[in-house]
Protein backbone atom coordinates (compact mmCIF):
# COMPACT_ATOMS: atom_id res chain seq x y z
CA UNK A 1 0.00 0.00 0.00
CA UNK A 2 2.97 2.33 0.51
CA UNK A 3 3.83 2.11 -3.20
CA UNK A 4 0.16 2.52 -4.19
CA UNK A 5 -0.28 5.67 -2.08
CA UNK A 6 3.02 7.08 -3.31
CA UNK A 7 1.72 6.66 -6.85
CA UNK A 8 -1.50 8.51 -5.95
CA UNK A 9 0.52 11.39 -4.47
CA UNK A 10 1.92 12.36 -7.88
CA UNK A 11 -1.54 13.46 -9.04
CA UNK A 12 -1.93 16.45 -6.64
CA UNK A 13 1.71 17.31 -7.31
CA UNK A 14 0.89 17.49 -11.02
CA UNK A 15 -2.13 19.69 -10.27
CA UNK A 16 -0.03 22.12 -8.22
CA UNK A 17 2.45 22.63 -11.07
CA UNK A 18 -0.27 23.58 -13.56
CA UNK A 19 0.03 27.20 -12.44
CA UNK A 20 3.78 27.38 -13.13
CA UNK A 21 4.42 30.19 -15.69
CA UNK A 22 7.15 28.22 -17.47
CA UNK A 23 4.62 25.50 -18.31
CA UNK A 24 1.79 27.77 -19.49
CA UNK A 25 2.21 27.30 -23.28
CA UNK A 26 2.38 23.51 -22.97
CA UNK A 27 -0.62 23.33 -20.63
CA UNK A 28 -3.15 25.89 -21.81
CA UNK A 29 -2.66 25.84 -25.59
CA UNK A 30 -3.76 22.17 -25.98
CA UNK A 31 -6.61 22.71 -23.48
CA UNK A 32 -7.77 25.69 -25.54
CA UNK A 33 -7.56 23.68 -28.76
CA UNK A 34 -9.60 20.87 -27.21
CA UNK A 35 -12.26 23.24 -25.90
CA UNK A 36 -12.60 24.79 -29.39
CA UNK A 37 -12.85 21.34 -30.99
CA UNK A 38 -15.55 20.21 -28.58
CA UNK A 39 -17.42 23.53 -28.91
CA UNK A 40 -17.40 23.08 -32.68
CA UNK A 41 -18.62 19.49 -32.42
CA UNK A 42 -21.33 20.53 -29.97
CA UNK A 43 -22.52 23.33 -32.28
CA UNK A 44 -22.55 20.98 -35.30
CA UNK A 45 -24.47 18.29 -33.36
CA UNK A 46 -26.98 20.90 -32.15
CA UNK A 47 -27.58 22.16 -35.69
CA UNK A 48 -28.13 18.62 -36.97
CA UNK A 49 -30.44 17.86 -34.06
CA UNK A 50 -32.48 20.97 -34.79
CA UNK A 51 -32.80 19.89 -38.43
CA UNK A 52 -33.96 16.44 -37.26
CA UNK A 53 -36.59 17.96 -34.97
CA UNK A 54 -37.81 20.20 -37.79
CA UNK A 55 -38.18 17.14 -40.00
CA UNK A 56 -39.93 15.03 -37.35
CA UNK A 57 -42.07 17.70 -35.70
CA UNK A 58 -43.90 20.39 -37.66
CA UNK A 59 -43.51 24.01 -36.62
CA UNK A 60 -46.46 25.41 -34.60
CA UNK A 61 -47.12 27.93 -37.42
CA UNK A 62 -48.08 25.06 -39.76
CA UNK A 63 -51.23 24.32 -37.76
CA UNK A 64 -54.17 26.23 -39.15
CA UNK A 65 -57.57 26.76 -37.68
CA UNK A 66 -58.76 27.49 -34.20
CA UNK A 67 -60.38 24.17 -33.38
CA UNK A 68 -59.41 22.12 -30.37
CA UNK A 69 -57.65 19.54 -32.58
CA UNK A 70 -55.20 21.99 -34.16
CA UNK A 71 -54.55 23.61 -30.78
CA UNK A 72 -53.87 20.19 -29.25
CA UNK A 73 -51.42 19.32 -32.04
CA UNK A 74 -49.66 22.65 -31.60
CA UNK A 75 -49.37 22.08 -27.85
CA UNK A 76 -48.00 18.54 -28.33
CA UNK A 77 -45.40 19.75 -30.84
CA UNK A 78 -44.21 22.46 -28.46
CA UNK A 79 -44.14 20.00 -25.54
CA UNK A 80 -42.12 17.47 -27.55
CA UNK A 81 -39.54 20.12 -28.48
CA UNK A 82 -39.40 21.30 -24.87
CA UNK A 83 -38.73 17.74 -23.67
CA UNK A 84 -36.33 16.64 -26.42
CA UNK A 85 -33.84 19.51 -26.15
CA UNK A 86 -32.94 18.76 -22.50
CA UNK A 87 -32.43 15.11 -23.53
CA UNK A 88 -30.02 16.25 -26.24
CA UNK A 89 -28.09 18.43 -23.79
CA UNK A 90 -27.89 15.57 -21.28
CA UNK A 91 -26.68 13.16 -23.96
CA UNK A 92 -24.10 15.70 -25.18
CA UNK A 93 -22.75 16.20 -21.66
CA UNK A 94 -22.47 12.42 -21.09
CA UNK A 95 -20.73 11.87 -24.43
CA UNK A 96 -18.32 14.74 -23.79
CA UNK A 97 -17.60 13.46 -20.27
CA UNK A 98 -16.66 9.99 -21.49
CA UNK A 99 -14.85 10.98 -24.71
CA UNK A 100 -13.05 14.16 -23.66
CA UNK A 101 -10.00 12.40 -22.23
CA UNK A 102 -9.49 10.07 -25.22
CA UNK A 103 -9.97 12.75 -27.88
CA UNK A 104 -8.04 15.35 -25.88
CA UNK A 105 -5.06 13.02 -25.55
CA UNK A 106 -5.08 12.34 -29.30
CA UNK A 107 -5.19 16.04 -30.20
CA UNK A 108 -2.68 17.12 -27.57
CA UNK A 109 -0.23 14.21 -27.95
CA UNK A 110 2.62 16.34 -29.41
CA UNK A 111 2.13 19.02 -26.74
CA UNK A 112 2.20 16.38 -24.02
CA UNK A 113 5.59 15.11 -25.19
CA UNK A 114 6.99 18.64 -25.07
CA UNK A 115 5.34 19.28 -21.69
CA UNK A 116 6.94 16.15 -20.25
CA UNK A 117 10.36 17.09 -21.63
CA UNK A 118 10.06 20.59 -20.13
CA UNK A 119 9.09 19.23 -16.69
CA UNK A 120 11.98 16.75 -16.75
CA UNK A 121 14.43 19.45 -17.79
CA UNK A 122 13.26 21.67 -14.94
CA UNK A 123 13.44 18.80 -12.43
CA UNK A 124 16.85 17.40 -13.46
CA UNK A 125 18.57 20.29 -15.21
CA UNK A 126 18.82 18.41 -18.51
CA UNK A 127 16.52 17.34 -21.30
CA UNK A 128 15.60 13.65 -21.64
CA UNK A 129 18.02 11.58 -23.71
CA UNK A 130 15.50 10.87 -26.47
CA UNK A 131 14.39 14.50 -26.81
CA UNK A 132 15.33 16.65 -29.79
CA UNK A 133 13.73 14.91 -32.76
CA UNK A 134 12.46 17.08 -35.61
CA UNK A 135 9.06 18.73 -35.34
CA UNK A 136 7.43 16.58 -38.02
CA UNK A 137 8.91 13.38 -36.62
CA UNK A 138 7.71 14.23 -33.12
CA UNK A 139 4.16 15.06 -34.25
CA UNK A 140 3.81 11.97 -36.43
CA UNK A 141 5.35 9.78 -33.73
CA UNK A 142 2.98 11.21 -31.11
CA UNK A 143 -0.12 10.53 -33.21
CA UNK A 144 1.12 7.04 -34.09
CA UNK A 145 1.80 6.28 -30.45
CA UNK A 146 -1.70 7.41 -29.43
CA UNK A 147 -3.33 5.20 -32.08
CA UNK A 148 -1.22 2.24 -30.95
CA UNK A 149 -2.31 2.79 -27.34
CA UNK A 150 -5.96 3.07 -28.35
CA UNK A 151 -5.70 -0.29 -30.14
CA UNK A 152 -4.09 -1.89 -27.07
CA UNK A 153 -6.69 -0.41 -24.72
CA UNK A 154 -9.53 -1.69 -26.93
CA UNK A 155 -7.96 -5.15 -27.01
CA UNK A 156 -8.06 -5.26 -23.21
CA UNK A 157 -11.35 -3.44 -22.76
CA UNK A 158 -13.67 -5.41 -25.06
CA UNK A 159 -13.41 -8.69 -23.08
CA UNK A 160 -14.09 -6.76 -19.87
CA UNK A 161 -17.23 -5.24 -21.37
CA UNK A 162 -18.48 -8.74 -22.17
CA UNK A 163 -18.21 -9.63 -18.48
CA UNK A 164 -20.96 -7.11 -17.67
CA UNK A 165 -23.55 -9.37 -19.33
CA UNK A 166 -22.22 -12.70 -17.99
CA UNK A 167 -24.14 -13.91 -14.90
CA UNK A 168 -22.07 -14.10 -11.69
CA UNK A 169 -18.99 -12.71 -13.48
CA UNK A 170 -20.81 -9.38 -13.83
CA UNK A 171 -20.53 -8.93 -10.05
CA UNK A 172 -16.77 -8.54 -10.40
CA UNK A 173 -16.95 -6.56 -13.66
CA UNK A 174 -17.13 -3.03 -12.09
CA UNK A 175 -14.05 -3.70 -9.95
CA UNK A 176 -12.13 -5.15 -12.90
CA UNK A 177 -13.19 -2.17 -15.01
CA UNK A 178 -11.84 0.26 -12.38
CA UNK A 179 -8.57 -1.69 -12.31
CA UNK A 180 -8.45 -1.58 -16.10
CA UNK A 181 -9.07 2.18 -16.06
CA UNK A 182 -6.23 2.78 -13.61
CA UNK A 183 -3.85 0.62 -15.67
CA UNK A 184 -4.58 2.26 -19.03
CA UNK A 185 -4.33 5.77 -17.58
CA UNK A 186 -0.97 4.89 -16.04
CA UNK A 187 0.18 3.62 -19.43
CA UNK A 188 -1.30 6.64 -21.19
CA UNK A 189 0.61 9.22 -19.18
CA UNK A 190 3.79 7.30 -18.39
CA UNK A 191 4.23 6.94 -22.15
CA UNK A 192 5.31 10.58 -22.43
CA UNK A 193 8.33 10.60 -20.07
CA UNK A 194 9.31 7.02 -20.97
CA UNK A 195 8.77 7.60 -24.68
CA UNK A 196 10.97 10.72 -24.51
CA UNK A 197 13.70 8.42 -23.24
CA UNK A 198 13.32 6.14 -26.24
CA UNK A 199 11.41 3.25 -24.63
CA UNK A 200 9.07 1.37 -26.95
CA UNK A 201 5.46 0.77 -25.92
CA UNK A 202 6.26 -2.86 -25.12
CA UNK A 203 9.24 -1.82 -22.99
CA UNK A 204 7.02 0.71 -21.20
CA UNK A 205 4.51 -2.01 -20.28
CA UNK A 206 7.32 -4.17 -18.90
CA UNK A 207 8.64 -1.20 -16.94
CA UNK A 208 5.24 -0.52 -15.36
CA UNK A 209 4.73 -4.18 -14.48
CA UNK A 210 8.02 -4.07 -12.54
CA UNK A 211 6.35 -1.71 -10.02
CA UNK A 212 2.71 -2.49 -10.64
CA UNK A 213 1.22 -1.09 -7.42
CA UNK A 214 3.11 2.20 -7.73
CA UNK A 215 1.79 2.81 -11.24
CA UNK A 216 -1.70 1.50 -10.46
CA UNK A 217 -1.85 4.05 -7.62
CA UNK A 218 -0.91 6.81 -10.03
CA UNK A 219 -3.48 5.61 -12.58
CA UNK A 220 -6.17 5.38 -9.87
CA UNK A 221 -5.47 8.97 -8.86
CA UNK A 222 -5.85 10.16 -12.46
CA UNK A 223 -9.02 8.07 -12.84
CA UNK A 224 -10.53 9.78 -9.79
CA UNK A 225 -9.56 13.16 -11.25
CA UNK A 226 -11.31 12.45 -14.56
CA UNK A 227 -14.55 11.73 -12.67
CA UNK A 228 -14.70 15.21 -11.10
CA UNK A 229 -16.49 17.74 -13.35
CA UNK A 230 -14.26 20.72 -14.05
CA UNK A 231 -11.08 19.06 -12.86
CA UNK A 232 -11.39 16.48 -15.65
CA UNK A 233 -10.51 19.31 -18.05
CA UNK A 234 -7.03 19.56 -16.52
CA UNK A 235 -6.56 15.85 -15.82
CA UNK A 236 -4.49 15.48 -18.99
CA UNK A 237 -1.71 18.01 -18.26
CA UNK A 238 -1.75 17.13 -14.55
CA UNK A 239 -1.30 13.48 -15.51
CA UNK A 240 1.63 14.25 -17.82
CA UNK A 241 3.35 16.36 -15.15
CA UNK A 242 2.75 13.78 -12.42
CA UNK A 243 3.93 10.92 -14.62
CA UNK A 244 7.12 12.80 -15.47
CA UNK A 245 7.89 13.51 -11.82
CA UNK A 246 7.22 9.85 -11.03
CA UNK A 247 9.56 8.67 -13.81
CA UNK A 248 12.33 11.08 -12.80
CA UNK A 249 12.21 10.30 -9.09
CA UNK A 250 11.80 6.58 -9.68
CA UNK A 251 14.90 6.51 -11.86
CA UNK A 252 16.83 8.27 -9.09
CA UNK A 253 15.65 5.67 -6.55
CA UNK A 254 16.71 2.83 -8.83
CA UNK A 255 20.10 4.45 -9.36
Amino acid sequence: MTDFLRGVSYVPRGLRLLAAPWLAPYVWVPIGVNVLVFAGLFWFAGAQYQALLTWLLPEPSTFSGEGWWSQTLEFLALLARWLLWPLFLLAAVVVMFYTFTALANLIAAPFNGWLSARVEQQATGRAPAGDGAGFTAEVLGAFGGELRKIAYFALLGVPLLVLFVVPVANLAAPFLWALYGAWILALEYMDFPLGNRGLSFRAQRQHLRGQRLLHLGFGAGILALTLIPGLNLVAMPAGVIGATLLAVENSHREA
